[in-house]
């Protein structure tokens, strides 16, 4: 029998030190993307890599999280004072900026679990500034990380550093945020010990064991209120960047007692464009799209995924294999991928699930020389932008939010124009985005940046042919779409672009509303 009261105090234990090493992660790291941003993500794992508790971060870093930390521990020996490092999306990666970091907890000799966090890098080389190109394979996006130790017997590890510095545009700042993550799992440790010392070993790793437990239990029992039956839904993508045709992310799941099947067998094949997805995102988007619909406030750890098994395709869109180009997979198909999962458990419990949001994070990537500096040096500024939330049955989208796979902020006007050079000329609630209803989609976002430089400019963006859809008779929300502003002429930008801007250039991003919900009165 599970003791309520051990749970919810170790529940609470558990998920604050996560957030303590992001706290670590943020103030510590140099880049605004993740001091600001705070593009990252922190998580607690047991012994045997299954993740206890984690921050209230990134869904697609957390989902994915447990497939690097496995990758880890077939590949390498973990030993005390080692500490692991990787980004292949062979091994749980996601696409290439997103690195992640794993240090072992000890107790003592005894191995009580990892301390484990992932951040995005604003580069880690590749084909353009930023490490988000229009990529055809993965070679183009970046350097390739596989499981690797940065330090070992607590020795630094300088040679695999100077490696990975040698291969980005802004060494400084990509070793100030790898000192950064190294921090945040120090800390992580140093708690986790602190738990040690208070409540013994034998309880801590109890009370890890009961956790995952009640996860698996809660999840189950909201599976068993749901009506047996396969409910179908799917999507599509307006285009994988290189060719013009839609790609389609569907999806079929079924409901059979306390278990869940979801199927993505319908999905579109891998595409030559980067919007192919791995099959660590998908397997996130699932734990998300499941954990969204639970009424009680329970660890989002790995005992969510025990009733639900996936049906993943190898060489499809939603699991792609290598080389493929996945850099947009994270951002843009990984949104997708919910849409069509909450479309479908709209069908099961249709009083808990929200119209469509944005559905997709516009990606924004500039990169250049900042003449500003002495002497002038390489910059990458990377950003994803929000937009409109879909109506809620009982209220209506937020505006101008991150929804869904992500969860971070735009940076701040006053940091990107001291780390940059742009100029914000326009930053607002895009009114009348959000699709009418009983109640209304979230508004988008109009985000004007002025280059002061000459700069690589890539924007990787969805739904500007596609809609975000309403719900029980609620409009769909309107397209984003992209402008650049040359010599006083507008020029309307496809999705998926890379261009080269000139100084002055201003670039316009105007992202998608949200859905409504219901008829509208």
């Amino acid at each position: 029998m599970l003791d309520p009261v051990k749970l919810e105090i170790f529940k609470h234990l558990f998920s604050s030190l996560a957030e303590e090493m992001g706290v670590m992660l943020c103030r510590s790291a140099y880049s605004p993307n993740i001091k600001e941003r705070r593009d990252f993500s922190c998580a607690l794992f047991d012994k045997d890599g299954k993740m206890v508790a984690q921050a209230a971060h990134l869904p697609v870093h957390l989902g994915a999280m447990p497939l690097s930390l496995h990758a880890c521990l077939n590949k390498l020996e973990i030993s005390k004072g080692d500490i692991a490092i990787l980004n292949d999306p062979r091994h749980g990666g996601s696409h290439l900026p997103d690195i992640t970091m794993i240090t072992p907890i000890f107790a003592g000799q005894h191995l009580l679990g990892f301390a484990a966090n992932r951040a995005h890098h604003s580069d880690v080389g590749g084909m353009s500034p930023g490490s988000m190109p229009l990529s055809q394979e993965l070679y183009q996006e970046g350097v390739i990380i596989p499981p690797v130790k940065l330090a070992e017997d607590g020795h630094f590890n300088q040679g695999v550093m100077d490696l990975l510095m040698a291969n980005v545009r802004t060494p400084l700042e990509r070793a100030g945020d790898v000192r950064a993550q190294i921090a945040a799992n120090r800390k992580g440790i140093h708690r986790a010990n602190d738990l040690v010392t208070r409540y013994g070993l034998d309880e801590i790793c109890s009370a890890m064991q009961d956790l995952l437990e009640y996860s698996e239990i809660m999840t189950r029992r909201m599976i068993t209120e749901m009506p047996d039956g396969n409910y179908k839904f799917q999507d599509v993508m307006d285009n994988d960047g290189i060719d013009s045709e839609k790609v389609t992310i569907a999806v079929e799941i079924t409901i059979d007692g306390d278990e869940a099947i979801v199927d993505f067998s319908g999905s579109s094949s891998q595409q030559r464009g980067s919007i192919n997805t791995t099959y660590s995102v998908t397997t996130a988007a699932t734990m998300y799209a499941f954990r969204c619909l639970m009424r009680a406030d329970i660890p989002s750890n790995s005992g969510c995924l025990v009733p639900i098994r996936t049906i993943i395709p190898q060489g499809t869109v939603v699991n792609s294999m290598h080389p493929a180009a996945v850099s947009a997979g994270n951002v843009e198909t990984s949104q997708r991928i919910t849409d069509v999962l909450l479309g479908a458990l709209s069908q099961v419990c249709p009083e808990r699930v929200p119209a469509a949001s944005q559905g997709t994070m516009n990606n924004l990537t500039i990169g250049g020389i900042d003449p500003r500096k002495c002497p002038p040096r390489p910059f990458t500024y990377y950003e994803t932008i929000a937009g409109g939330m879909g109506a809620r049955p009982s209220k209506d989208g937020a505006d101008a939010i991150h929804t869904h796979m992500t969860n971070t902020l735009n940076t701040p006007v006053e940091a990107l124009e001291y780390e940059f050079p742009v100029q914000v000329r326009r930053y607002a609630i895009r009114r009348g985005s959000g699709g009418a209803g009983l109640y209304w989609g979230g508004n988008g976002i109009v985000r004007e940046i002025k280059l002061l430089t000459e700069a690589t400019v890539v924007i990787i963006s969805d739904r500007r042919q596609s809609t975000p859809y309403g719900l029980s008779g609620g409009n769909p929300g309107k397209p984003g779409h992209n402008v650049i502003l040359r010599n006083g002429q507008e020029q309307e930008l496809s999705g998926k672009v890379r261009l080269d801007a000139q100084t002055g250039d201003i670039i316009i991003i105007h992202t998608p509303g949200g859905g409504g919900w219901g008829h509208e009165t």
